[in-house]
């Protein structure tokens, strides 16, 4: 019934998200979500991002902005399998964010250590994810504790429930903490993705897939060719 009725909010609310990415990291962001270019096509977007950075910034707005930049860079070449690569970024973009947390601490900068450290995880060793993937919520809770609407915050919580492998998983649970987000969080475009596509994935691991597809219909709308959606929607 909880779940329906989100479908419902979403059905007369859908598409208006809030923008707090800075307009010049846009285009970056979505080439990256849209999976239409590969990463060697990427990597003049992400510059560009970046030039653009830094003549619109200083400060802690231009780290907290370098720091989505690695971020989003290194998003691609995990997809790419270009892990090397990836872990450059990733720790780049860890670099930037603890920079400001040692300065100004923000709710955005702790989000941006946690996204940074979460896909550091996956693209380093098993021994770097067993030392530094609890920091993950830890760093995540940290960013509520100053803005409890941050919704890249609350996504990181709820999809250790979602993507974690068996036996470490509660698909469930996911799903519940992923729907409360739609409700209790600020969240942009890719957040909406992000969480969308994490409930349609909790159900297809269930089998659930009637009720996986509306989900996934939605965060097609929002990025009609992410190939990570697309495969999940030929699953029956």
């Amino acid at each position: 019934m909880r779940v329906l009725m989100v479908l419902m909010l979403l059905t007369t609310g859908f598409g208006l998200w809030g923008e707090a990415i800075p307009e010049c990291l846009i285009p970056l962001r979505e080439a990256v979500y849209e999976q239409r270019l590969k990463a060697d096509e990427i990597v003049p977007l992400y510059k560009a991002a970046k030039t653009a950075a830094i003549d619109q910034f200083s400060g802690i707005p231009l780290d907290l902005a370098l720091s989505r930049c690695e971020y989003l860079m290194g998003l691609v070449y995990r997809d790419e399998e270009r892990k090397e690569e990836a872990a450059g970024h990733f720790t780049e973009g860890m670099r930037l964010a603890e920079k400001i947390i040692n300065t100004a601490p923000s709710a955005e900068a702790w989000q941006m250590l946690a996204e940074n450290l979460s896909l550091s995880c996956q693209v380093r060793s098993v021994s770097f994810a067993l030392s530094n993937g609890l920091n993950v919520e830890k760093y995540a809770k940290n960013a509520l504790a100053l803005d409890k609407r941050n919704a890249g915050a609350q996504y990181l919580i709820a999809a250790r429930w979602v993507f974690a492998p068996a036996p470490l998983h509660n698909h469930k649970r996911g799903i519940q903490m992923m729907s409360d987000i739609i409700q209790n969080g600020d969240m942009e475009k890719d957040d909406q993705f992000r969480v969308y596509s994490a409930i349609g994935y909790a159900y297809v691991q269930q089998k659930k897939y009637a009720e996986a597809r509306p989900w996934l219909l939605r965060s097609q709308e929002i990025y009609p060719t992410n190939k990570f959606v697309k495969e999940l929607l030929e699953k029956k």
